[in-house]
């Protein structure tokens, strides 16, 4: 009976050294931030890159300017998790603008331009699709980078001084920007790639 038990707690306690500790495996956990209009988030942009990188354990947190129901162009809805002025780079991975013709509130917008300007700082990915890399471009991030942007936008990219590709989706660097919806499979999967390569 001792024999038994004694294997038995061998077996034990040499499984607690085989098995991960929690914390590990929690700080290995990507994270992402998704900060959209409050209106007229463009639906594809945001659902299909959200998709992509949940169901690739990303945990990825929603902001916006209410934590009130947000509406997307196509009648998707989506309740924010957090405020974009409570947003702390340092928590996430990841910092990205999803497009939609709301995301005009953000072009000039200091407080949006300070995040983008803090995850390039702080060697995070920085992704925007659609009109959305209009605003890395005015927060000056763009400079000299090869980017892309919906296709009507494009010569406002240029004139703050971006290398504008017309590419669907485009990666320089930690920045990745898309075109426009129909980019929007293709820029989750570039922004999954980025943060795996970021585990190697």
């Amino acid at each position: 009976m001792k024999k038994i038990f004694g294997l038995a707690l061998a077996l034990v306690v040499a499984g607690a050294f085989l098995l991960p500790p929690v914390f590990a495996q929690d700080s290995m956990i990507k994270k992402a931030v998704f900060i959209i209009p409050q209106e007229n988030f463009q639906d594809d942009e945001f659902a299909q890159p959200l998709a992509i990188l949940e169901n690739n354990e990303v945990l990825v947190t929603v902001a916006s300017t209410t934590l009130n129901e947000a509406t997307g162009m196509n009648g998707a809805k989506t309740t924010p998790d957090i405020l974009v002025q409570d947003v702390n780079v340092d928590d996430f991975d990841a910092v990205v603008f999803i497009g939609g013709s709301g995301a005009a509130q953000y072009i000039d917008d200091p407080l949006a331009h300070k995040i983008a300007q803090e995850a390039i700082a702080k060697n995070k990915i920085l992704g925007g699709i659609c009109l959305a890399p209009r605003i890395l471009a005015n927060a000056g991030v763009l400079k000299d980078k090869n980017a892309t942007v919906y296709p009507s936008e494009g010569d406002k990219l240029k004139t703050c001084g971006v290398n504008y590709t017309a590419k669907p989706v485009e990666k320089d660097g930690n920045i990745i920007t898309a075109d426009g919806p129909g980019s929007a499979k293709e820029f989750g999967e570039t922004l999954l790639k980025a943060l795996k390569a970021e585990t190697k």
